[in-house]
């Protein structure tokens, strides 16, 4: 991974205090891991409702999670007053997303002024046990941030 350097030295609170604002993730259940310049980790406890009709982690939900982590990596290096939008994604479900937990980990690969690219992996767990379950590749727009 690039070492990257956060514009601003506030970075992780606006980082926290972006997460706390994403509704979906509230409504998901989704709490924020590991945090750090570039790379951010969010983290989903599986239940029910989550589910698709084989009782793994609907593809909608583990898409979810990535885009928000990939979009908080991309965020995590941007100037006060900037904001990510995903312009594009491509996802690849690459096994059943079968685990108590999943955890998306996303990571910028490219910054850039108005256009960022982040890698997204997604591992299910169960117990002490870990697979990819989706890999995922995002382009962010660099914006104005919304006040």
């Amino acid at each position: 991974m690039t070492d990257f350097q956060p514009a601003d030295p506030q970075w992780e609170a606006r980082v926290r205090a972006s997460f706390d604002r994403l509704g979906i993730m509230k409504t998901l259940g989704a709490r924020l891991g590991k945090i750090a310049p570039g790379s951010v980790e969010i983290l989903l406890e599986y239940n029910e409702g989550l589910s698709q009709q084989h009782g793994y982690f609907h593809a909608g939900v583990t898409s979810t999670i990535a885009d928000s982590a990939g979009g908080l990596s991309a965020y995590s290096l941007f100037p006060v007053g900037r904001a990510a939008l995903s312009v594009e994604f491509k996802i690849n479900m690459l096994n059943p997303a079968d685990g108590d937990c999943l955890r998306a980990v996303g990571k910028v690969l490219k910054l850039g002024r108005t256009l960022s690219i982040c890698e997204i992996e997604v591992y299910s767990q169960r117990q002490e046990r870990e697979s990819l379950c989706a890999k995922m590749q995002q382009t962010l727009f660099q914006v104005a941030a919304r006040t």
